[in-house]
């Protein structure tokens, strides 16, 4: 008992104890030092030189007592991993000995090689320089030995190379339109508003030995073969089920890990699928949440390495059971502690409450091809739609309640709530929202939750924040045009409440509470309502240069039109880089696994047969004889199949414009991929065990014990 309490004690001290925040700041920092660095960290004031090199020096020495020996610029290229590069703190002396430095200078920016990272076009590969410039909204960090500074990532021209950039300006995009809002409320004291984000991981967990003999997961990292196992998830035995040992000491080393680093790691649970599991955080700052997210995906990888198995990201590694996803947990929140998506119990904080809902609502519907298009990759195009994922199609769940007080205001009716009120904003009291209050929709790829929205159609793999720029910035375009309409209003009230009606009644399509599986749903949102139904990446990518969206964007100080046209070309890229990779792989396995262990296979039957009849030719030799005849014919299909696989490919790499590249993935490739596995699949079905090439998916699913 003495012993679990004392590990329970030095939780707080070990939390955030590898971070360089704000209690380190405050403790190792000049008084005027500390103050200038919040001013940048709460303004976005510009830090001065001087200011830089006394931090840079704390941050350094700080760093060092902790062990560390190097340091780096860590940013987020457009390739979904981190990037990093390690340099020394050591500088020589005259007398051969050295000493531990770091200036302002290199805290502050970086000059890496940019030639090798993506860049749609932004520059030729011969210009080589990039710069990292420190990003002091996000604390540094030591990982290993090295102290890690977050960093925003920019070509020699200037142009955004990451992710971080963009969504550091989204985030700006949203504060600069919000206070406009806000100041009409008279909220003169808010000075910043922050979007903050709790991105829910998913992920899998397979043996290591068992993967290492998997060609697809190793290069893949999703299974490209695999007949269904006698059990899956048909009892809904493994969600929120007990958690097996092995799991259970990743977990309880994977919480020591992330909480060393500050990252609010919350809850832990098992996921519906054999194998599958869950990490949630407590919500932050989505620029700080986007940083963490992807330490947590690396960390879990490195720990799961350290307990003998492998930690699988990708959307969909395992066909017939449920895939992973990211929900991102999406709210807005004021530098006074308000959260703008939280009903207030005035009139006031109500009509507020109500113009940040109408706000998101009209960006959801505006820009709905965005949203769909910042979630597009090879891996989440397998989830999406597949049953336990939201559909492709974007829609927004409000639950009865709320929709109904939407429909008081639309129609100038009554709501029957808590008591009847006439809805008529800025004068009647609207009755407050307990959180809760209804079902939550699991269904809904956008759904309200009480004080934040859950944007559920991210990808276990995806960096969140391509999704969260989008949705950023469309809604700082929904509170502009609102902004531009209330500053010139001789009424507020009056024109508060026309806009809300309107802006329900203009977008009200976008809002369904009812099953996003249903295929009726499906139906109604495209033919009747005219929503966007993007079932694939090559899509859904083209939304990115669609004229308004370009120009919302560009308006909003997000994107430059130059930086959006090098997203389309690096994701649809990707994409083909990535499908192309799957399909070499098929071929490889098929022809170098599966066809040899099956033609083997049936001629050890055919021996044991001909055995058989040569001891005695009265023997029987029936099930022999059948098995060997569909072995053959299977085998004899899968050669067909890989032999139109290897055409598609090869007409694949005859293609040069990348656009033309992706569609023809999308409608040839695909589908050959498809046929070969459906082929591979029954041999594994009819082929001993033990002369199969690798591990099934029984033993992918429950090897871990």
């Amino acid at each position: 008992m003495r012993e679990i309490q004392q590990k329970t004690a030095s939780v707080p001290e070990l939390f955030g104890s590898m971070v360089f925040n704000d209690q380190v700041m405050k403790a190792r920092l000049p008084k005027e030092t500390y103050r200038a660095l919040k001013k940048t960290i709460e303004n976005g004031k510009s830090l001065d030189p001087s200011v830089a090199n006394v931090v840079a020096n704390a941050m350094k020495d700080w760093a060092v007592e902790k062990g560390a020996t190097h340091y780096t610029h860590w940013f987020q290229p457009m390739t979904d991993i981190t990037a990093e590069k390690h340099d020394s703190f050591i500088c020589p002396q005259g007398d051969g000995t050295v000493i531990m430095e770091f200036s302002g200078k290199e805290l502050v920016k970086g000059e890496p090689d940019a030639s090798s990272f993506p860049s749609g076009g932004l520059r030729a590969t011969f210009e080589a320089r990039g710069y990292t410039a420190w990003d002091p909204t996000s604390y540094a960090f030591i990982k290993g030995k090295t102290l890690c500074i977050p960093t925003a990532f920019c070509s020699y021209g200037g142009e955004a190379l990451d992710k971080k950039t963009p969504l550091l300006r989204s985030m700006e995009a949203l504060n600069r339109q919000a206070l406009r809002v806000l100041k009409l409320f008279g909220s003169e004291e808010v000075k910043h508003v922050t979007p903050s984000v709790g991105p829910e991981q998913e992920y899998f967990l397979i043996d290591k030995t068992l993967y290492e003999q998997r060609r697809d997961l190793v290069y893949t990292g999703r299974t490209l073969f695999g007949a269904k196992p006698p059990k899956g998830q048909e009892l809904d035995d493994h969600y929120f089920g007990s958690i097996k040992p092995r799991v259970a000491a990743f977990m309880e080393e994977l919480n020591t890990e992330l909480w060393k680093l500050g990252i609010l790691a919350k809850t832990e649970h098992n996921e519906v699928a054999p194998a599958q599991h869950e990490l949630a955080p407590i919500y932050t700052t989505t620029n700080r949440a986007t940083d963490q997210n992807q330490l947590t995906m690396e960390i879990m990888q490195r720990v799961a390495a350290k307990h003998g198995m492998v930690c699988l990201l990708h959307e969909k590694p395992f066909a017939g059971v449920n895939g992973s996803g990211k929900h991102n947990n999406w709210s807005l929140s004021t530098d006074t502690g308000v959260n703008l998506l939280s009903p207030g119990e005035t009139p006031h904080e109500n009509a507020q409450f109500l113009l940040f809902l109408a706000a998101v609502i009209q960006a959801v519907d505006d820009y709905q091809g965005l949203l769909r298009a910042s979630v597009a990759t090879a891996g989440n195009d397998h989830r999406l739609g597949a049953n336990e994922a939201p559909p492709a199609v974007i829609s927004i769940f409000l639950g009865d309640e709320l929709t109904a007080v939407l429909d008081a205001i639309e129609t100038d009716s009554a709501y029957v709530g808590a008591e009847k009120k006439k809805m008529k904003l800025g004068v009647d009291v609207l009755p407050r929202f307990i959180r809760d209050t209804t079902d939550r929709n699991r269904t809904s790829p956008f759904a309200f939750t009480g004080n934040k929205f859950e944007f559920r159609m991210l990808g276990s793999s995806n960096s969140i924040a391509c999704a969260n720029i989008m949705l950023n910035a469309a809604v700082a375009q929904s509170l502009k045009l609102y902004a531009d309409e209330l500053e010139q209003a001789e009424d507020f009230n009056a024109a508060l409440h026309e806009l809300i009606k309107r802006t329900i009644k203009a977008h009200k399509r976008i809002i369904f509470n009812g099953n996003g599986y249903d295929d009726t749903w499906i139906r109604e949102a495209t033919e009747k309502r005219g929503l966007l139904n993007l079932r694939t990446t090559p899509d859904a990518i083209p939304e990115i240069l669609k004229p308004k969206n370009i120009e919302m964007l560009t308006t909003q100080r997000v994107y430059t039109e130059a930086e959006l046209r090098s997203r389309y070309e690096i994701m649809l890229e990707n994409y083909c880089k990535t499908v192309c990779i799957e399909a070499q792989t098929m071929s490889d396995m098929a022809r170098k696994q599966i066809l040899p262990a099956v033609a083997h296979y049936a001629a050890d039957v055919a021996r044991d047969a001909s055995g058989k009849q040569a001891l005695d030719p009265d023997i029987r030799c029936g099930y022999e004889a059948k098995l060997v005849k569909k072995l053959t014919a299977v085998a004899e299909s899968i050669d067909t199949r890989v032999d139109a696989l290897d055409s598609a490919i090869a007409r694949f790499k005859t293609l040069s414009d990348v656009t033309e590249g992706a569609n023809f993935i999308r409608d040839e490739m695909l589908s050959r991929m498809t046929e070969l596995r459906v082929a591979a699949d029954e041999a594994e079905t009819l082929t001993a065990e033990s002369a199969w090439p690798f591990p099934t998916y029984g033993d992918l699913l429950f090897s871990v014990k």
